[in-house]
């Protein structure tokens, strides 16, 4: 960004130097003025009545080789909208006539006109300023426009690619590898390719093919972008680098053009990487002219793409990596092996991931005695790259804030949840009552997240508002969970339903605090019954929602009378899970008391004390690598 702000300004102080130049030169070879000319008769009669004020110069033109005199007299002229009478000076001048010049400077000496003789000296011709100052302001017009209006980001470069161009060798802020951590499988896999673009002979040895294309999939924050950054920094070749937003543009065909510049600017540097960043806005699967939201100007791009990948003309030496989080959108022909023929899974961070990916954050950040990142990295399960920098970035402001030396552990755990529920909204004035009423309601999922075995660990309950909530439970696996039980979904519903129950107990009534839990209680019954085969009913089928963008004459994807089985079914397990968590709370309502009254006093209690305080057995966590 900031070569191209100097770039500009050089190219304005150029234009500007130009015109500079040649209004100089017009300045000091100005064009002729139109004196009046006189006959040698009128200006003898101007001598005899002494009109003549100024000397005469007598000029030898050597350019056309003809003789005249100049300067200035002395005339009356009538004013046509006064009639008044008013004397003016007049540059004037009287071309001489071979054989009249000896007559007439004797004429000029008996007047006593003094006579002063010069040589038109000028370095250019008034003609010859006029055609440079015109050709020169052509020159400058055409590099302005063909050049600034008509380049990359001109008005007039449409057509131009807007990749831009990375070289390893140049670029003294590279990221290499080692700045990627967290996503071992998918470095390994992309390094291959550098491999290759260093020694291609060694892949080609036993009749090896390198792929064409690789496409980067993975959830948003996992480090696709940056692993292509790392690959630009690894790779000793030219790296261009574009979102595949910049195709998009209101003309018709320009995305097309682009994508052909680009290509033909990429097979000009080969061997070389084109990166593609959120392929997905241009890579779209094609609906045909009969759907509803078909466009063939849109489909435009993802042809010419198709065609430069791999068409008739080849494109040896050009290697195309391109990144999504939403691989299922892309059309069929863009993923067939010959173009995009690998795709490397970029996932979450594993606990070992979490890890690294800590360590190498943390190097820029100084940490108290008691910071441990293990323990941070196993209390932030299906979080990403990008949430962890974030989380330490709000530790590092936190910390800060609170004028500490280092961050401690308990300003990380402070970030963690700031991250993951919101601030706490300490200034937010409620009522005692409501007070009251929001101790009840998180003790009611605290107590149930306590008894249910199969539901996740207990982390803190608040009734300190987070975020938009009024109070929260807080709950951290301390594994990263590959797979959900039946037994789990039903565990985590009746802890959804615990909040209603609790509160309604106390006050009699209903809120609409609990309109989360039920919004998540009934999503998680849903998914149940129509995209995990948990329910008996139905046993092993799924039951897709429609595409919206399909078209109107698709039968639906299931019957009225499945839809009407499916809601009652859903329904069957919410209400299964709500008499559930209602037997266990009221079963335990002494419990459930001594936890509101103490979050009153309190107001965040950490799940540790809360078993402790209730009497109930703490749950055995479970690391990743199986031990307890």
């Amino acid at each position: 960004m900031e070569n191209k702000t100097k770039n500009n300004a050089r190219s304005w102080l150029v234009i500007l130097t130009i015109a500079v130049v040649f209004i100089m030169l017009y300045r000091m070879n100005p064009a002729p003025s139109q004196p009046r000319e006189l006959t040698t008769l009128e200006f003898y009669e101007a001598l005899s009545r002494n009109a003549v004020s100024q000397p005469v110069v007598r000029l030898l033109d050597r350019e056309n080789g003809s003789t005249c005199l100049k300067g200035s007299y002395r005339v009356e002229e009538t004013d046509p909208e006064t009639k008044e009478t008013r004397e003016a000076t007049v540059d004037y001048v009287v071309p001489l006539v071979p054989g009249e010049n000896e007559k007439m400077m004797e004429f000029l000496l008996q007047k006593g006109v003094q006579v002063k003789v010069e040589e038109h000296r000028s370095m250019f011709s008034p003609l010859v300023v006029n055609i440079l100052f015109f050709i020169g302001m052509i020159a400058a017009f055409y590099w302005l426009f063909a050049r600034k209006m008509g380049g990359e980001n001109g008005p007039f470069g449409f057509g131009k690619s807007r990749a831009k161009v990375l070289n390893g060798k140049e670029d003294k802020r590279k990221i290499t590898f080692a700045d990627v951590a967290g996503i071992d499988e998918a470095k390994e896999e992309v390094q291959e390719i550098v491999e290759f673009l260093k020694k291609p002979d060694d892949f080609r040895r036993l009749g090896g093919r390198i792929p064409k294309g690789i496409l980067l999939v993975g959830p948003p924050g996992t480090g696709k972008t940056l692993l292509a950054k790392a690959i630009a920094g690894e790779a000793q070749v030219p790296f261009f680098a574009i979102s595949g937003s910049d195709f998009e543009e209101m003309f018709v065909g320009v995305g097309a053009s682009r994508m052909r510049d680009m290509f033909a600017e990429a097979k000009k540097r080969s061997p070389c990487i084109v990166f593609i960043d959120e392929i997905d806005s241009i890579g779209q699967k094609r609906l045909g002219a009969g759907a509803m939201g078909g466009s063939h100007a849109y489909e435009q791009t993802l042809n010419t793409m198709l065609v430069e990948m791999d068409g008739f003309d080849p494109n040896e030496g050009v290697i195309v990596i391109a990144a999504t989080n939403r691989p299922d959108t892309l059309d069929a022909a863009l993923l067939r092996p010959g173009r995009f023929d690998r795709q490397v899974v970029v996932e979450l961070p594993t606990l070992k991931g979490r890890e690294e990916i800590l360590e190498l954050h943390g190097k820029k950040i100084k940490f108290g005695p008691d910071a441990d990142l293990k323990r941070v990295a196993r209390g932030t399960p299906g979080f990403s790259g990008a949430d962890l920098a974030n989380l330490l970035n709000e530790a590092a402001l936190l910390a800060t804030r609170k004028n500490l030396e280092g961050v401690d552990m308990e300003t990380l755990e402070e970030a963690r949840d700031k991250v993951l529920w919101g601030r706490e909204r300490k200034s937010a004035g409620y009522s005692q009552i409501e007070r009251e009423t929001t101790a009840w309601h998180e003790a009611g999922h605290a107590l149930l997240q306590l008894l249910l075995k199969n539901a996740d660990p207990l982390h803190k309950v608040t009734i300190i508002p987070r975020g938009r909530a009024l109070g929260a439970t807080m709950s951290l696996p301390e594994r990263d969970v590959l797979n959900r039980t039946r037994a789990y979904f039903l565990d985590q519903m009746a802890v959804c339903c615990g909040g209603r129950i609790a509160e309604k107990m106390h006050t009699g009534d209903i809120s609409t605090g609990a309109a989360q839990d039920i919004a998540m209680a009934t999503d998680i019954a849903r998914k149940m019954v129509c995209s995990y085969g948990m329910t008996d009913k139905f046993g092993f089928q799924a039951f897709s929602e429609r595409n919206q963008f399909a078209s109107a004459e698709l039968p639906p994807a299931f019957s009225e009378k499945t839809s009407q089985e499916i809601d009652d079914e859903v329904t069957r397990l919410v209400r299964e899970a709500y008499s559930r968590a209602e037997l266990l709370i009221r079963d335990n309502e002494d419990k459930l008391k001594t936890l509101a009254l103490a979050l009153v006093e309190k107001e965040t209690i950490d799940g540790r004390e809360i078993a402790k305080m209730l009497g109930i057995e703490e749950k055995e966590e479970t690391t990743e690598e199986g031990s307890k």
